[in-house]
């Protein structure tokens, strides 16, 4: 499981037999103090993929910037470039996403929030005078 940042926009393929597959840049931070008191961070990257339905939710709700949660597993891959070098990648492959801030993209308008005005009426002395003497009681 990792807690981060989106690093990019997510990018949505279908293979060829249509299932779906997003792929999602990721940054995770740690900080700690050195034994002589120096405050330290370190930034990792991180490459997730997610396939078929949950794929499509994270191509349709997350966006670069966007702090998120998924869970998953490693898997490492192994290919010959087109140089001819072998090379490899290591991905996780999650198997649930939670979005953790309330972040819009840039694109999109926040709904119009019109200030509420309590609808409170008070009544003046001489006015609450004379209802407190209509009350039958």
């Amino acid at each position: 499981m990792l807690i981060g940042n989106l690093t990019r926009d997510p990018e949505l393929r279908y293979t060829p037999q249509g299932t779906a597959v997003c792929t999602i840049g990721m940054a995770t931070n740690r900080t700690w103090v050195t034994e002589s008191g120096e405050k330290r961070e370190e930034t990792e990257f991180h490459r997730i993929v997610a396939w078929n339905k949950l794929a499509e939710l994270c191509s349709q709700l997350l966006f670069k910037g966007r702090r998120v949660y998924v869970e998953g597993r490693l898997q490492t891959r192994q290919w010959t470039g087109q140089d001819g070098q072998p090379r490899q990648a290591t991905e996780i492959v999650i198997e649930d996403m939670l979005v953790l801030d309330n972040k819009r993209q840039e694109d999109q308008e926040a709904p119009m929030e019109q200030p509420v005005e309590p609808e409170v009426a008070v009544a003046p002395a001489a006015e609450a005078a004379a209802v407190a003497e209509d009350i039958p009681f």
